[in-house]
């Protein structure tokens, strides 16, 4: 009895060390490991180029993470419902990378980011405003299964406007004066207008390339301005900068579509880059309406000098010249050591009997130097 009782009792002892010998539920199906679709997709359209860009799935509908992806299917259609990947433009490979695994203050992987470049065909573009080309992508796993598309981006499918071929530049005493030939305004359509935008970059002072990618240090683009297109023919731009820096400049033409509750801008292709090196050799404005008037009677002898103030922003000061009338020394000396920071002088080394006669240059903080006033006179008593 006692032999069968131990018989018993031990295979029970066993299984109840054993996680194998209960089991609760019905067991869990194998994960098909599809990764979720994205839902950020974006579009960029410029010219006839629209980039989208998109963060690869971190987690499969099961709600487990992503071990592995497979293809990816870039879809576009001139349909604004799209349903299914009906038109495959491309078949992006798996990402060479695998998933990154998250930080131990993280829960989830952390999504890498994604992009493809598409052309559009000419078969897709329109010269009216309100057709729309849509896209998104598709996500499969190593099987290449998938669970549906993206979120669906749109971008018009008007067609742009050339950017102008013959971009020059030539430095100012204003600024930098663009020039270049426009090819004249679209048929007018309505909703739609069409303008030039300048760009300007500043370079780094240890940039060295002249490409828009200037160096590692990469400056921002800024709009200098925009015009309207207008008719065909010479057009032009001033942009007022700042002296002794490198700047470049590229131009494109812009479509505006204008709707009902937005406004929808689409840059066509960028003009050459060029560089412009923006140093300033330009004096100030001639001062004008110089007077001199003496003064004497009961003191010491003395001229004055008045003038009209230069209105240029960067006038450092100005330079006083004197002759005298009926003297071998035709030639005129400086009377100041130091640049004269007002309009007004006074000349007190003058002698009884001469006759002087003034002129005033203004002077930039660059020491560049205008030419010099008309000349006024006075006679010392």
């Amino acid at each position: 009895m006692r032999t069968s009782l131990s018989r018993i009792v031990a295979p029970i002892a066993l299984c109840l060390l054993l996680s194998g010998c209960a089991q609760t539920g019905a067991p869990l199906p194998p994960s098909l490991e599809l990764p979720k679709p994205p839902s950020d997709l974006r579009a960029l359209r410029k010219g006839n180029h629209v980039t989208l860009s998109w963060s690869e799935p971190t987690q499969t509908t099961d709600h487990q993470s992503v071990r592995y992806l497979g293809p990816t299917l870039i879809c576009r259609s001139a349909e604004s419902e799209m349903t299914v990947c009906g038109n495959q433009v491309a078949i992006e490979p798996p990402p060479s990378t695998a998933p990154q695994v998250p930080p131990k203050s993280q829960s989830r992987p952390i999504p890498l980011p994604e992009a493809y470049r598409d052309t559009l065909p000419a078969s897709v573009l329109s010269p009216d405003p309100d057709p729309e080309i849509t896209y998104a992508v598709e996500v499969l796993n190593r099987n290449s299964r998938g669970l549906g598309l993206s979120n669906r981006v749109h971008v018009p499918a008007i067609v742009t406007m050339p950017a102008p071929g013959d971009l020059g530049a030539a430095v100012t005493g204003n600024g930098v004066l663009l020039t270049w030939t426009g090819s004249g305004e679209p048929p007018v359509r309505p909703g739609v207008e069409h303008l030039y935008r300048i760009y300007r970059r500043t370079e780094s002072s240890s940039t060295e390339n002249t490409t828009r990618q200037t160096s590692s240090k990469k400056e921002k683009d800024t709009i200098a301005g925009e015009i309207p297109v207008g008719e065909a023919g010479a057009a032009r731009f001033l942009d007022p900068i700042e002296w002794e820096k490198t700047y470049q400049y590229w131009i494109t033409a812009v479509t505006v579509i204008h709707r009902p509750d937005s406004e929808v801008q689409v840059e066509g292709d960028d003009s050459p880059v060029i560089r412009v090196v923006a140093h300033d050799i330009f004096p100030p404005s001639v001062p004008a309406g110089l007077q001199a008037a003496y003064s004497g009677e009961g003191q010491k002898p003395f001229i004055d000098l008045i003038w009209a103030p230069v209105a240029s922003a960067d006038l450092a000061g100005y330079n006083i010249y004197r002759r005298e009338a009926n003297s071998a020394e035709a030639k005129p000396a400086k009377l100041n050591a130091e640049l004269v920071k007002a309009p007004s002088y006074r000349d007190a080394d003058v002698t009884s009997g001469k006759t002087y006669i003034y002129s005033v240059s203004g002077v930039d903080v660059r020491g560049n130097e205008s030419a010099r006033s008309d000349e006024a006179s006075e006679p010392v008593p």
